[in-house]
């Protein structure tokens, strides 16, 4: 739809993370912007607050008039609405213009510079940095990003640059439809199989995003992924990883809560980067996002000053309290391999205390396929308190619950199934060192209470 034409834009599942960036976007060009989501929560109600109209149930009444114009309205939808969804149906009926998120994003990747971040995991993170480090840079950048940024309060940073940082998103193929001009892929371990089906299609859907780089971009895979990228001539194509690659570190220093090291690069080496959040993962993260910032032609000083001040990104390692007598923190590490990473990254900085992690698992499906991968993950901490599985958009599996990771916990570690609704309960009569929630699904709304029963001891 021609932007002179559009009028309004109407979301279904307005809530979703990446899907209130996009509606930010449309805010801030004046345009009416409505929606509807499944639950309220602190994301819709800021959203409410910046002038969008949301509601919380399939009602056909509720929808504005200014999007029931089907020749000024753009209706956007995230994968995750079943088909048979009332208004979704609605629009469908009546001939609206409907796209999903994805499709959006890619229009913008047509109009600016694209610097896309995808992968399994580690892309919010990245794609967080190397917006913060563009941004504060000559260049500046506009980004859609999945998580809020701490620095900025948003998840959507709107500017007059040619440059979109934007977060590639695999779930039903949607990065498909970007069309990057740089791109790093930090990670292709196996997910959402209940879309893709097999590992092999899920590796070749990386490849096929790999194809879409523009000629006279580039390409930046950490070493050691198991795909087989497919480029067009003219892309250029590096490595990266924390120990070895075309950019790597050297020199990492780790003591007294801070992280510095050395940015070895093909273009331009930049010494004393220090971390402005000093966890082991984003050494990796931080590498990959300096190298994207690098290559669009962020200088060394931008990069280092960058680094140093991203203030990192809600729920991802995201400390809540943190004193020597104790450590509670918030992360949606979702995946085996981002659990194995986040557990990896705490028991490095704290190798003497006590860990122990409450964590929901997210999907029967992703349950059933990786139960093995999630409690070798978690056996690398003390303790393992489990809840029940979040379904999201699943309905229950049979003989697939929380007791299947519960079961293969490996021997020596402490562990406990508990009710979600337990949770607080639990909490309040326990003492623990360092404690970390970790999850995608809604355990994370208990973490402001569990801070303030927490704090209440110190």
């Amino acid at each position: 739809m021609e932007a002179k034409q559009m009028q309004a834009v109407y979301f279904i599942g307005a809530g979703g993370i990446g899907m209130s960036a996009v509606a930010r976007y449309f805010l801030r060009r004046g345009l009416v912007v409505a929606g509807y989501d499944k639950t309220p929560s602190e994301l819709t109600r800021r959203l409410e607050k910046e002038g969008m109209l949301i509601h919380y149930e399939e009602n056909l009444a509720e929808i504005p008039h200014a999007c029931k114009r089907k020749e000024s309205c753009l209706v956007v939808y995230t994968p995750a609405i079943p088909e048979d969804h009332k208004e979704l149906r609605y629009f469908r009926e009546n001939g609206f213009e409907i796209h999903k998120r994805a499709q959006v994003l890619g229009t913008l990747t047509h109009e600016m510079k694209g610097l896309c971040v995808a992968g399994t995991h580690g892309k919010t993170t990245t794609s967080t940095m190397c917006a913060h480090i563009m941004h504060q840079s000559h260049l500046d950048c506009n980004a859609f990003l999945g998580g809020i940024s701490k620095n900025y309060g948003t998840n959507y940073i709107l500017s007059q640059s040619d440059y979109v940082v934007i977060e590639a998103d695999e779930f039903d193929r949607s990065f498909h439809w970007l069309s990057p001009w740089m791109s790093v892929i930090t990670s292709t371990d196996p997910d959402h199989l209940d879309i893709y089906g097999t590992k092999e299609a899920y590796l070749d859907s990386f490849s096929h995003y790999s194809e879409l780089i523009q000629p006279g971009g580039a390409l930046i895979v950490h070493r050691g992924l198991e795909m087989k990228e497919r480029l067009r001539p003219g892309v250029r194509r590096y490595d990266y990883s924390r120990e070895s690659g075309d950019f790597h570190a050297e020199n990492i220093r780790i003591q007294d809560g801070g992280i510095t090291f050395d940015f070895v690069s093909p273009i331009e080496c930049v010494k004393d980067v220090e971390l402005g959040q000093p966890i082991p993962i984003n050494i990796d993260n931080g590498i990959a996002a300096m190298a994207l910032a690098q290559l669009a032609g962020c200088t060394a000083d931008e990069l280092r000053y960058g680094m140093k001040t991203y203030g990192g990104v809600d729920r991802r390692f995201d400390f809540k309290i943190k004193t020597n007598k104790l450590v509670f923190l918030s992360d949606y590490a979702h995946h085996p391999k981002e659990i194995y990473q986040s557990a990896k990254s705490i028991r490095e900085l704290y190798k003497d205390r006590r860990i122990t992690a409450i964590f929901q698992p997210h999907l029967y499906t992703r349950t059933r396929d990786f139960y093995h991968e999630f409690a070798d993950a978690l056996s690398q901490l003390d303790e393992v308190i489990l809840t029940e599985i979040y379904p999201a958009r699943e309905l229950p599996i049979e003989g697939v619950t929380s007791q299947l990771i519960y079961d293969n916990l490996k021997p020596g570690v402490k562990k406990q199934m508990v009710q979600k609704d337990d949770v607080l309960n639990l909490v309040k009569s326990r003492d623990f060192d360092v404690l970390v929630v970790l999850g995608a699904g809604d355990l994370d709304n208990q973490v402001p209470q569990i801070t303030k029963i927490l704090k209440a001891r110190l």
